[in-house]
């Protein structure tokens, strides 16, 4: 099984490894795949690019057995193949690894990986036999994992690469990746990339690669293609493109990527963390005595790959929890609790719209005014609710923010990711605070819509706001910081101007390095 893996390029039947014919899946009220054909070469990373909702999660799974396609037929090696399930697709040579680990973390690396495809021996499984597997796998690939760690104490890298060895173990000739490298720092990504393209795509396997990050895109794919609203816009070599022409084809204009912004004039501190200290339930310091400020008309980033203690931090910055010991001054002000902290001028922008921004059942109108609900001019002295005006708000904010579809009364679960964000960024912004929070801002986001949400952030710090941005995207932190934070194990370790951070200064930073300077 081992060598299965890596000497295919000697049996291929068709320089094609993957072929997708006209794939249509329709939906009830949605046609999510349009009549799409894809060829994928043996021997080659092959990109699938497109933003959220353009068809690229729907068009995978069904490569991969979990959903059937409406019409339309698959090809495997030259083969028309008839996938009923994901298991179909492994006999076949597919394997998938999602952008969501399916790892059961009190087990072993073994036990993970061969779960579901234990080797047995009368009857029992024989995890001697298993384990020699799973290790020789190990040492062919240079995964540097321990067969017998368990899933809990690793980082997110090497869990990946058990997702990845779950794969190789069934014999996995076509690799589908989905935003493998979302929780990865740059060495991590890097270590990735060096096997997909330098083993197993050199080896005569193939890779398909989905992911936002268009750079990566360039840096590791042979062959880029290009979704949108459900149909296959084209399909280029990735040699001479680039990051402007794959985003104007996947949002159909022209896109900004880059952050135009004057430097900062920073002014007086409008933010102040003094030695915070927060525990979790096992009473280990998550945030780990940490001090910082930012002032007006700034920007300060935080990097730090996610779990430690990005989310805690911001927490008991916004009043979402007490901290168990220090200090957080809000423009002058020490406020407890979140409605506190939002009268004290901040506001936040939280790391998941749908259950800290959203309250999806209610509508748009109502959406915009959370937290307000209870103030004028939303409500009169009883209490009663000036529903024209909250009316007239949604239409104004709506506009002004570019929110789609235009209606007050539409629920706020039905909109798209962006929109959905521009709705939280355009309700806090609103607000008029003196200080905002933006936790992982564009998480989800169409390209479209990252370009809003990137000058809305801009404009605040222009104005003269305080802004904290907290996100797993180090290109994000980069380009729009004005001063960049690493958070590591709780503790900031790092501190530097953005104009003079280098990926690899902080990607090194990220994973506890002192070498950074």
């Amino acid at each position: 099984m081992t060598q299965r893996a890596a000497d295919l390029a000697h049996e291929h039947r068709s320089p094609y490894a993957l072929e997708l014919r006209n794939i249509t899946k329709r939906f009830p009220l949605v046609l999510a795949n349009d009549n799409i054909s894809m060829e994928v070469k043996w021997g080659s990373v092959h990109a699938l690019c497109g933003e959220n909702g353009a068809g690229k999660s729907t068009l995978v799974k069904i490569v991969y057995g979990a959903q059937p396609p409406t019409s339309g037929e698959i090809a495997v090696d030259g083969q028309v193949v008839n996938l009923k399930d994901p298991a179909d697709a492994i006999k076949l040579g597919i394997g998938m690894v999602f952008q969501h680990f399916m790892l059961v973390e009190p087990l072993t690396v073994t036990e993970n990986v061969i779960l579901g495809s234990e080797p047995t021996r009368g009857g029992a499984i024989d995890y001697a036999r298993a384990r020699r597997k799973v290790a020789e796998l190990i040492k062919q690939f240079n995964f540097g994992l321990d067969p017998d760690a368990r899933i809990e104490d690793l980082p997110v890298g090497m869990q990946q690469k058990v997702e990845i060895l779950k794969t190789l173990y069934r014999g996995a000739r076509i690799l589908i990746l989905d935003e493998p490298t979302a929780v990865l720092t740059p060495s991590e990504t890097d270590e990735l990339f060096e096997f997909l393209k330098g083993q197993y795509a050199a080896a005569g396997n193939s890779v398909v690669f989905i992911s936002h990050k268009l750079h990566e895109v360039l840096h590791i794919s042979d062959t880029i293609s290009v979704i949108r609203d459900g149909k296959m816009i084209g399909t280029i070599p990735a040699r001479g493109a680039t990051t402007e022409t794959l985003a104007n084809m996947m949002v159909g204009r022209e896109v900004v990527l880059k952050v135009d912004k004057e430097p900062a004039q920073p002014g007086e501190v409008a933010l102040d963390i003094q030695d915070v200290v927060v525990v979790n339930e096992n009473r280990k310091n998550v945030v780990d005595h940490v001090s910082f400020q930012v002032r007006r008309g700034e920007i300060v980033g935080i990097a730090g790959v996610e779990g430690n203690g990005q989310s805690q931090l911001v927490e008991a910055i916004t009043g979402l929890i007490q901290p168990q010991s220090g200090k957080i001054t809000y423009d002058g002000v020490i406020a407890h609790g979140a409605k506190a902290v939002g009268q004290a001028g901040v506001s936040h922008i939280p790391e998941d719209r749908n259950e800290r921004g959203l309250v999806l059942e209610m509508t748009t109108a109502e959406n915009f005014i959370l937290g307000e609900q209870d103030q004028k001019p939303f409500a009169g002295p009883l209490g009663l609710l000036n529903l024209d005006l909250i009316e007239q708000n949604a239409r104004d904010l709506s506009e002004a923010y570019d929110v789609r579809p235009r209606s007050a009364a539409l629920q706020a679960g039905r909109y798209s990711g962006g929109n959905a964000q521009k709705i939280i960024v355009a309700r806090e912004m609103r607000k008029n605070p003196k200080i905002l929070v933006a936790s992982q801002p564009t998480r989800g986001v169409d390209i479209g819509a990252i370009e809003f949400i990137h000058a809305q952030i801009v404009l605040a710090r222009d104005k003269g706001l305080a802004v904290l941005l907290i996100s797993a995207d180090l290109g994000e932190v980069m380009n729009l910081s004005d001063r960049i934070l690493v958070m590591y194990e709780g503790k900031v370790v790092g501190e530097m101007p953005a104009s003079e951070a280098t990926e690899t200064q902080l990607g090194l930073m990220m994973t506890g390095s002192t070498l950074a300077k």
